[in-house]
């Protein structure tokens, strides 16, 4: 039977042979993440201009501004590298905060990585081929009965 492949959310296990529509499940996932990354700048756009409203003064607004600019380059950064690297489970959960104020730069992330595979793709795919190729060494290696290996003298 052997390994059996990693499904990635919203693709299954359709990125192994790209079957079952998968074509069309990468060009959801550009749309929906790039329409999410709209829909969410709207939002922080209704946001700054509360802010400009209620007069809280140029430091404030700034400070807002960088503060989305930043963490949402940071949350980038952080899913692009998790796309082709296996993210560490501590450090996950320390950047849950930041991650989550960076929401757009992620949205963002996965978009472009969207364009040319399903996102972690390669990740699994990598892992998948060495899962294959080390249950591959293991079954040749066991052939015939070993009570009836002759023994060297």
């Amino acid at each position: 039977m052997g390994p059996q492949p990693e499904p990635i959310r919203f693709f299954g296990t359709t990125w192994v042979d790209h079957s079952g529509g998968y074509i069309a499940r990468r060009a959801g996932v550009a749309v929906g993440s790039l329409a999410a990354a709209a829909a969410a700048c709207f939002v922080l756009r209704i946001a700054y201009q509360g802010l400009r409203i209620a007069e809280v003064g140029g430091f404030v607004t700034l400070l807002m501004v960088v503060m989305f600019a930043v963490c949402s380059a940071l949350a980038f950064r952080h899913t692009w590298s998790a796309f082709t690297t296996r993210p560490d489970p501590a450090r996950q959960a320390s950047l849950r905060g930041l991650l989550a104020v960076g929401f757009v730069g992620s949205l963002v992330a996965y978009f472009f990585r969207s364009l040319t595979e399903a996102p972690g793709e390669k990740l699994h795919r990598a892992e998948y081929a060495t899962a294959r190729e080390q249950y591959e060494k293991r079954t040749t290696r066991r052939s015939g009965n070993p009570s009836k290996k002759r023994r060297r003298s």
